[in-house]
């Protein structure tokens, strides 16, 4: 009997398995999905952290001391950057300063951070007269920038560091308030809320469980926002000498000590510019990226 013509069973034809490709490495995948705005944002952020915690363990040469001997000396392989007028190492300096400024912003932030949130909250689960007074005086604050509210601590406390934060933190609180509030007043219209509302629970409660869960990515990208203005602000501050006093190093003093040797050493005003510039690209690409990454409706009409 001839059997090369009779088909063969599907129970007995021949099997093929399917070899799925293999998954990405979760380190891969990550990076991948991150933009070019935030990555470029957590580079330059990352080389003033390096500087700032550097600084705590290492430095070429102390940033106080005055060598009359070598003042004014261009980069070489004893001073990477040069020095001051005073004879003091510029790079040295650069370092100790991305530490001050990091500690102003980080402060200066908390404040607001600590303060305007929870008052953003407040207005925007209360409403009625508490919203009213929380939004008035919010934008009574807005009439004091940080420079004014800075000369105005200078005068009765004196020229500081802690004054500068202060006066910059206060400064920020609206901006705060402002993003909390209109992220609460989105969240206190969905259902879930509105469920939570017909079961009883109380406002401080709906606001821990299920409103500030819901915000942290806003009020992430505000503080970085927030940080970049900090930054900026500090170094205007100090550069008018109400920031952080002598001889602590401080970008924007620096700037400010560099003015009459523009001409005849100019790296001197260039390396503390590039840093604030750094600094401040740096935190406002971050809040950025952040944005882009938290806001479901960018996300929505990127996919």
């Amino acid at each position: 009997m001839d059997t090369k013509h009779i088909p063969t069973p599907p129970s007995q034809a021949p099997r093929t398995t399917a070899i799925a490709a293999p998954a990405p490495p979760r380190t891969r995948r990550t990076l991948g999905s991150l933009s070019p705005t935030l990555v470029a944002g957590l580079v330059l952020v990352g080389i003033v952290v390096l500087a700032a915690v550097v600084s705590f363990v290492w430095t070429p040469y102390d940033p106080i001391q005055v060598n009359a001997a070598d003042r004014l000396q261009g980069p070489s392989g004893a001073h990477l950057l040069g020095t001051d007028k005073y004879g003091r190492d510029l790079f040295s300096g650069m370092l100790v300063g991305a530490r001050i400024t990091l500690f102003v912003g980080i402060i200066s932030v908390g404040i607001a951070l600590l303060i305007g949130t929870p008052l953003g909250i407040l207005a925007g689960i209360r409403g009625g007269w508490i919203e009213e007074v929380v939004m008035r005086a919010s934008d009574i604050a807005l009439a004091f920038p940080a420079l004014l509210l800075a000369i105005m601590f200078a005068a009765v406390f004196g020229a500081s560091t802690l004054t500068a934060m202060v006066a910059i933190g206060i400064s920020t609180i609206p901006a705060f308030a402002r993003v909390a509030r209109s992220g609460t007043l989105q969240v206190m219209n969905t259902e879930y809320v509105l469920a939570a509302r017909a079961a009883s629970q109380s406002r401080t409660r709906i606001a821990i469980r299920h409103v500030l869960p819901n915000i942290v990515g806003i009020v992430v990208v505000q503080c970085s926002v927030s940080f970049a203005l900090a930054v900026l602000a500090e170094a205007g501050l100090s550069f008018l000498g109400l920031g952080t006093p002598p001889p602590t190093p401080s970008w924007g003093r620096m700037l400010q000590e560099s003015q009459q040797f523009l001409g005849t050493h100019p790296l001197l005003a260039i390396v503390p510019g590039i840093a604030i510039a750094i600094a401040v690209m740096g935190f406002n690409l971050l809040g950025d990226g952040l944005r882009d990454r938290f806001d479901p409706k960018l996300n929505g009409s990127r996919g």
